[in-house]
């Protein structure tokens, strides 16, 4: 029952090349930094990511993104990353851009086992009549467009049919946890940490304190330890901001 592992980069260190990885926070609040700068020193390349967006340039995922280690990325939100921008328009990057509430329902359902779900957002929009960009050829037309997909009507509104993500990891970040895996994030960090942490097979946490069994408040713990195999204490872990903004 004891999931403490030594160091991240020990807790990450079997997560292969073209390996699929689920990755919390929204923006740079709530990401796992010690263990996506650990799999960056690892050098696993050809990653399949899904996180709400991909970092900044030299910060979060933005890191393993400007290492060119990652080949795939789905999410919801690609503004603050001039590299990410770069390498998509290029075509040397696939991206699978998804409205934020499906993508955190996708993850959601992949954890609790449901394989698809029907949801109004994206009906009459490319998101189902399919052609959005995943990837440029580089000259400004589209190599690989997405699949039109399933639409059906529901006491006479029409949904889509939207399926579930699982992966073969997950990173996450949480406030506290216990040996056991049990987590709890700090207010706005409990934003994609919880989803993501259900929709991986293997599950890894950097926890910034980590107690013993029996010290957390079952009814405020927000993953269970079910869901996590591996905790890493990764204490004073630099909170970065995208865009600070003050008083002249």
């Amino acid at each position: 029952m004891d999931k403490l592992v030594r160091s991240a980069a020990l807790a990450v260190a079997d997560i292969p090349d073209g390996a699929s990885i689920a990755v919390g926070g929204f923006g740079l609040c709530g990401i796992p930094t010690t263990l996506i700068n650990a799999l960056f020193e690892l050098g696993s390349t050809d990653l399949v990511t899904v996180s709400n967006n991909c970092g900044v340039d030299a910060a979060g995922l933005g890191v393993l993104l400007g290492a060119k280690r990652i080949a795939r990325t789905t999410g919801s939100y690609v503004g603050e990353n001039k590299e990410f921008e770069r390498q998509f328009l290029s075509g040397e990057l696939e991206v699978e851009l998804v409205p934020q509430g499906t993508l955190a329902e996708r993850l959601r359902a992949g954890g609790a086992g449901i394989p698809a779900f029907y949801t109004p957002a994206g009906v009459g929009t490319q998101v189902a009549e399919g052609g959005l960009p995943w990837r440029y050829d580089g000259a400004g037309g589209i190599a690989i467009g997405s699949p039109a997909k399933e639409v059906r009507e529901f006491a006479g509104t029409a949904y889509v049919l939207e399926h579930a993500i699982t992966t073969d990891f997950a990173l996450v970040h949480a406030r506290y946890g216990d040996v056991h895996g049990n987590l709890v994030y700090h207010e706005s960090a409990a934003n994609f940490n919880p989803l993501c942490a259900a929709a991986g097979r293997i599950t890894i946490a950097e926890v910034e304190e980590v107690v013993d069994p029996g010290e957390l408040d079952p009814a405020r713990v927000h993953t269970p330890g079910i869901f996590v195999q591996r905790v890493v204490h990764a204490p004073g872990v630099e909170k970065l901001i995208e865009k600070r903004t003050v008083r002249s």
